[in-house]
């Protein structure tokens, strides 16, 4: 949580940063939310982790959850 608020946190992304960037935008239109990105951090507002994950396989990545 920040600020009491929920969030979904994507760390470890490694590429391009304009990439990382489209990746960012692609993420909140799909979810219909804000967010925004820091270093190799994409954080979206809202707990959209489950629906986050399956975008982040159809892209091809791989993923992984951490925590609750």
């Amino acid at each position: 949580k920040r600020k009491g608020k929920v969030n979904t946190i994507i760390e470890g992304y490694n590429g391009a940063n304009e990439d990382f960037k489209k990746l960012t935008k692609h993420l909140q239109k799909a979810c219909g939310v804000g967010g925004s990105h820091k270093k190799e951090t994409i954080i979206i507002q809202g707990g959209y982790r489950q629906k986050i994950m399956e975008i982040l396989v159809q892209l091809g990545f791989k993923v992984k959850r951490v925590g609750g």
